[in-house]
């Protein structure tokens, strides 16, 4: 016969895991290009530029002081993600760092696939880019480090945004060499490559858009 006790531990584990992904996924699909543009210009982000409901399409588009505000939407959900599966996986396995990985990978998947959206998203730069801020500051380094030396250098933010989708399972198993950290990482890290699949193909053609500060109006 089961220990009720062993139950009773395997359930409490199993709602707090689906908890924390419930929880930080649909705070990731508070897309803050989507929000800002749909609702408060009344001009969806989606149907202009590239039509993707990222931070670098929404300045190319749209400029203005309104960027801060997707900035800040698309971080502080992030912020929330982590800290919930940091108090959760704190205080139900005692693995906090195990609770920030998980949290900031369902907020990701939320930013890049939001239900109320149409599972149309961003490309989880900001999601990504937060959660690595709030990690060890060995995965920061290398993760920050890496997309800002690549952006500036070659002014591609796609490239740089590759570097960090792709160094983040390294650079995380590195320094934690836990595997539900590594697993995390590695799915954050491979949606943050795929979805930036099409920039790849036009870097290597050489025609992917260059970021600049001066907005580009676009043609009709």
């Amino acid at each position: 016969m089961a220990d009720p006790m062993l139950i009773s531990s395997y359930l409490i584990l199993a709602l707090s895991v689906i908890g924390v992904a419930v929880a930080s996924y649909l705070l990731g699909c508070l897309n803050g290009a989507v929000i800002v543009s749909k609702y408060i210009l009344k001009n969806d982000i989606r149907s202009h530029g590239s039509g993707n409901a990222g931070l670098t399409n929404f300045y190319r588009v749209f400029g203005g002081k309104l960027t801060l505000v997707v900035i800040l939407t698309d971080m502080m959900k992030a912020v929330f993600a982590v800290l919930i599966g940091m108090a959760v996986f704190g205080a139900i396995l005692n693995a906090p760092d195990v609770g920030k990985y998980m949290g900031g990978m369902f907020c990701m998947i939320g930013h890049m696939f939001p239900l109320m959206f149409g599972f149309k998203g961003g490309k989880g730069i900001l999601s990504g880019g937060t959660l690595a801020l709030m990690l060890d500051w060995r995965v920061t380094l290398v993760v920050w480090g890496g997309f800002l030396l690549l952006s500036a250098l070659t002014k591609w933010i796609s490239l740089g945004s590759i570097w960090a989708g792709g160094s983040l399972p390294f650079i995380s198993w590195f320094v934690y060499q836990e595997p539900l950290i590594l697993l995390c990482s590695a799915v954050c890290g491979v949606l943050i490559v795929w979805k930036h699949r099409g920039n790849l193909r036009r870097i290597l053609r050489g025609e992917e858009s260059k970021f600049s500060f001066h907005r580009k109006k676009e043609t009709k």
